[in-house]
């Protein structure tokens, strides 16, 4: 289940933050698939965790947005980090209005649970 925080400075529009809500759970699902955990193309409540932070009055950041990704650590995933983060930028871009952004994406050694 891949967690993705967005923080986005207060001049990107509603639309745009809208188009991210629409389109992340999907094209994050995709830059992180691999044989331990397929996409099945049929995201449910809490395969994926979208959490929006308006930029504050003491945060600096030249970007617009930043988009942190962290989804569990499979070698499969590590070996091939950048490229993913690269296809994901670029797959933003063709989605979404958003431009002046940056994508973090990390693997780290985790464990998950929740209630069914």
């Amino acid at each position: 289940m891949p967690l993705i925080d967005i923080t986005y400075a207060p001049s990107v529009p509603e639309s745009t933050l809208q188009a991210l809500a629409d389109h992340l759970p999907h094209l994050v699902s995709l830059a992180v698939e691999c044989p331990e955990e397929p996409y099945d193309h049929n995201l449910q409540p809490g395969d994926v965790e979208l959490r929006f932070h308006p930029r504050g009055p003491y945060d600096r950041s030249a970007l617009d947005a930043v988009i942190e990704i962290r989804s569990k650590y499979f070698g499969s995933r590590a070996a091939t980090r950048q490229p993913r983060a690269d296809t994901l930028h670029d797959a933003i871009t063709e989605a979404t209005p958003l431009r002046n952004f940056g994508v973090y994406l990390t693997f780290p050694v985790a464990a998950w649970a929740q209630d069914e």
